[in-house]
């Protein structure tokens, strides 16, 4: 974890999405390097561009959606490689640009709460960290509600970020009710004239149903001190999880109403193309993405530059 305000002055984010989407890229763009070489562009080399494609965990049906709309272009036989990788990453973004809608937190809405969910290990308490100290950073006055009370480590990492961003951090006793804390969070929250709570939560799947009835509850109590809230239901999903994180969409997405997803740990494996997956199958909007550990290393999300560190392109002069 890196304190708020330590970091050495970093490169620009293209950069690091380029360096983070490393392995990825290497996969993806390679692959489509390699077996472009000497050989025309035919039928069977669309089907071997859609197969790298599926492999690099965009899944099949993304695969052919990105595929046939570069078809649609009618490239020359004899386009070379890097025309082809630019192509995709064209309508990769095409594909991406709809959903690429940053947080919003309303200034009317005061605190603007905000429910983050997912699985333990998806990096979502790391996330909430980053963007409590991204919010102070700004000016805004923030809380942390640590709602996830049977996981100790996790209240102390949240505790830990608070202290070192300045934001609020409120928590109940160990294994104490989740609504109960979030309840007294947004209290508190009101009090305190904060304009956003973020509400940190269990992420337990053995038991869905246990998992829905305390996301219900959540929700339900926090409606007494504010009719609208929460105002946001963000899911954080691990990308190293490959496909596994489009089957987490769907299980999140019947146990609380997401509205937006953060992807993190981008950088950790060769499977950044699920996000298109999650694109295509989910369509939900896409907050964020983080490529490291660094506060900086997690940032809004934007089509076209995640589609050319993606498949290998540089980025345009």
């Amino acid at each position: 974890m890196t304190e708020p305000g330590s970091e050495p002055k970093r490169a620009g984010w293209f950069a690091r999405l380029t360096q983070g989407l490393g392995r990825s890229a290497d996969k993806l763009g390679g692959g489509i390097k390699t077996l472009l070489v000497g050989r025309k562009l035919d039928a069977a080399a669309w089907e071997a561009i859609e197969e790298a494609l599926i492999m690099a965990d965009l899944g099949p049906r993304a695969a052919t959606e990105v595929v046939d709309r570069v078809k649609g272009r009618r490239l020359p036989a004899d386009a070379d490689e890097r025309t082809v990788r630019q192509s995709l990453a064209e309508e990769v973004a095409n594909m991406l640009g709809p959903l690429a809608k940053p947080l919003i937190f309303d200034p009317a809405k005061k605190p603007t709460v905000v429910l983050v969910v997912g699985v333990n290990g998806s990096g979502k308490t790391t996330t909430i960290g980053k963007l409590a100290s991204q919010l102070k950073a700004e000016g805004k006055a923030v809380m942390v509600a640590a709602c996830d009370t049977f996981r100790a480590a996790a209240v102390e990492q949240l505790r830990t970020w608070c202290e070192r961003s300045g934001a609020a951090f409120f928590a109940g006793e160990e294994g104490a009710d989740a609504a109960s804390v979030a309840y007294d969070a947004l209290a508190a929250a009101r009090a305190g004239g904060c304009d956003i709570l973020l509400v940190d939560t269990a992420g337990r799947l053995h038991n869905k149903d246990a998992l829905m009835a305390e996301l219900a509850k959540i929700s339900r109590v926090m409606t007494k001190v504010d009719p609208t809230a929460p105002h946001a239901t963000v899911l954080v999903l691990d990308a190293t999880t490959g496909q596994n994180a489009v089957t987490q969409v769907e299980t999140f997405r019947s146990l609380a109403k997401v509205t937006g997803v953060i992807v993190t740990k981008l950088d950790g494996s060769a499977k950044g193309g699920v996000l298109v997956a999650i694109a295509e199958r989910c369509a939900l909007p896409i907050h964020a993405i983080g490529v490291g550990e660094g506060i900086d290393d997690l940032q809004p999300f934007k089509a076209d530059p995640f589609a050319r560190a993606l498949l290998g392109v540089d980025e345009p002069a």
